[in-house]
């Protein structure tokens, strides 16, 4: 089986570079010529969605339809108990899987157990299979959005997850960033979640995230050097340690450039869309 290349970046940390997937996608966003977006995976439709309201803060409606299923395989006690770093184990589930969204380019996938305020309580979509997402100006939006339905606390395999739960055993959900959402989409762990929310906790979780490639950092990069070179009078009238912090400030941004979040692709509708 071929591997992507891997860039280890820490503890729970890696960027995939994927370069034998060219074209769209099996689980892809689409869009048509009237802005409506569906989400494919495979030939099947699982969400469609159109935007509503005039100006910046319109919102987003949602329709989701069974049949989506979890690019990885079904994790066992002895999984979540054993040590594992998560981010590469799902990195090497993902490259085995047929429908994800991976596709030429680069990968991030990161452990995350803190989430802002909101992302799992409010914005955590628990209706089931309609949802109007609140987009803020710009197209923000900063949630999670199931893509199954929620299983009851009680049901029994939330119940086993529960127990991982509270002995800090439970394996991660796989949350895929999506940019024009500004939030994620569960692609696995939907039960997971349930549990630990539960249990008065955030669910643990595995970022997968688009990288910009190469070209597209370097422009950034290229465009931010230009703008500090061209202020380096001014600075030069500033104190020793302001002028030095803010050429350390200059060294963070560009090394964090290759790492920031990229765009999620909106590929071109191949059929017309189910309403």
């Amino acid at each position: 089986m071929h591997r992507a290349p891997r860039e280890p970046l820490g503890p729970g940390r890696l960027v995939l570079t994927v370069h034998d997937r060219p074209g769209p996608p099996p689980l892809r966003f689409e869009t048509d010529d009237h802005g409506r977006i569906l989400l494919r995976q495979g030939g099947r439709p699982v969400l469609t969605g159109r935007h509503e309201g005039e100006g910046c803060c319109r919102d987003l409606v949602l329709h989701r339809r069974d049949g989506y299923r979890s690019p990885l395989p079904p994790l066992t006690a002895a999984h979540q108990r054993s040590p594992a770093d998560w981010a590469h184990r799902y990195a090497r589930w993902l490259e085995d899987a047929p429908d994800t969204p991976l596709h030429d380019g680069r990968w991030q996938l990161a452990r995350r157990g803190v989430f802002e305020p909101g992302v799992w309580g409010e914005d955590f979509v628990r209706d089931w299979p309609g949802a109007r997402l609140e987009l803020l100006c710009g197209g923000g939006w900063h949630g999670v959005l199931p893509l199954r339905p929620l299983s009851s606390p009680d049901a029994a395999r939330v119940k086993a997850y529960r127990k991982h739960a509270r002995e800090g055993t439970l394996a991660p959900v796989l949350l895929w960033w999506v940019s024009f959402l500004d939030g994620w989409v569960i692609l696995d762990g939907h039960d997971r979640a349930v549990a630990a929310l539960a249990e008065g906790r955030q669910p643990p979780g595995v970022e997968l995230t688009p990288l910009p490639d190469e070209a597209a950092w370097r422009r950034t990069a290229d465009e931010l050097t230009q703008v500090h070179e061209r202020d380096r009078e001014r600075r030069a009238a500033l104190p020793e340690r302001q002028r030095a912090a803010m050429e350390r400030n200059h060294g963070f941004l560009l090394a964090d450039l290759p790492y920031e979040a990229g765009h999620t692709p909106l590929w071109p509708a191949d059929v017309s869309m189910p309403r």
